[in-house]
């Protein structure tokens, strides 16, 4: 029987060339010279750490990073999970921004409820963090595919592994 998983991977080298890029942008600019402004990347935390004088400056190393971002991988802002601005030593201000990989069991569950709403005849059902999709004919998983790429706009996920 046809299947295929739905899951979602981070592109960790095409973050990193991306953050490497906006590093470049930043150093560039003539309004940054003398700050603190960066972003780095921890690819063992699954981490970029955004720093600033401000938090205004920290929104600026945003509007930098964000764009290169998109440019590497689409949809890659969708999956970071915004953590507090943090105020370090002096005036100095960071924040976090964690990288989720994998599918959130919460997500995982509305996409199986969804697929078995469709009364499309295929079976979901979760497998650790990816959701997989078993079917009788190929036509039935390209609809499942189709209906949750149409549903699910707030999270990016992919459609691989797919056997016949």
């Amino acid at each position: 029987m046809p299947s295929f998983d739905i899951t979602s991977e981070a592109d960790l080298v095409a973050l990193k060339n991306a953050v490497d890029v906006a590093g470049r942008h930043i150093g560039n600019r003539y309004d940054f010279k003398g700050t603190s402004a960066r972003a780095e990347l921890n690819e063992k935390d699954k981490t970029i750490t955004i720093h600033g004088d401000s938090e205004f400056q920290l929104g600026q190393v945003k509007d930098i990073l964000f764009p290169e971002m998109e440019k590497k991988e689409r949809e890659s802002t969708k999956r970071l999970d915004h953590g507090p601005v943090q105020s370090v030593g002096g005036n100095k201000s960071k924040q976090v921004l964690t990288i989720k990989v994998g599918i959130e069991q919460e997500l995982a569950k509305k996409i199986v409820k969804m697929i078995k709403d469709s009364k499309l005849k295929v079976q979901a059902s979760i497998q650790g963090d990816a959701v997989r999709v078993t079917g009788a004919k190929r036509d039935l998983l390209q609809e499942v595919i189709a209906l949750v790429k149409k549903s699910v706009t707030d999270f990016p996920l992919q459609y691989g592994n797919f056997r016949d």
